[in-house]
């Protein structure tokens, strides 16, 4: 056994913790897929990445939505995922539109829950944190999204002023 010194400490059993830098894609439970394209289709602008027989997945820019069959928990209530879209209030017009209950929540909120259960929340860009850099954006058609003040003072203050 080795003598333990200064130049020879005690190993650390324990790793130091990574940063996340972010999250890669989602997974959604759904019952059916060709039901979930269809649904989704009808709400958000996409393009299908890949598809098995049992998993299809969705474009968001540099991240994507995986649809997974095999939903067999009830639908959600707290647990939910944000999706952060160009404009909130079209989304909203475009789920009343087809028909999609809207969550009574604050007028802040605009949750809604898929025909699965999945809940989701829409976020407008311009009011939040998080940021795609241009060339993203700009890949997305999407070039013309600016942040708010209050958005851009929140990211000022983290040290991730948007240039």
């Amino acid at each position: 056994m080795p003598e333990i010194s200064a130049e020879n400490p005690i190993p650390s059993s324990t790793p130091t913790p990574v940063p996340v830098v972010g999250i890669n894609h989602i997974v959604l439970e759904v019952g059916d897929l060709d039901e979930a394209l269809d649904f989704y289709g009808r709400l958000f602008t996409f393009e299908q990445r890949g598809r098995s027989e049992s998993q299809a997945e969705i474009d968001l820019g540099d991240q994507f939505i995986a649809l997974v069959t095999g939903r067999a928990q009830p639908a959600d209530v707290k647990r939910h995922v944000g999706l952060v879209v160009a404009d909130k209030e079209a989304v909203r017009a475009v789920l009343l539109a087809n028909g999609v209950e809207i969550l009574p929540l604050p007028d802040r909120f605009l949750d809604f829950l898929d025909p699965w259960g999945n809940r989701i929340e829409i976020i407008g860009y311009e009011n939040i944190q998080f940021t795609k850099v241009d060339h993203v954006l700009r890949g997305m058609g999407l070039g013309h999204l600016r942040k708010t003040d209050a958005a851009i003072d929140e990211l000022t203050e983290k040290g991730m002023r948007p240039d």
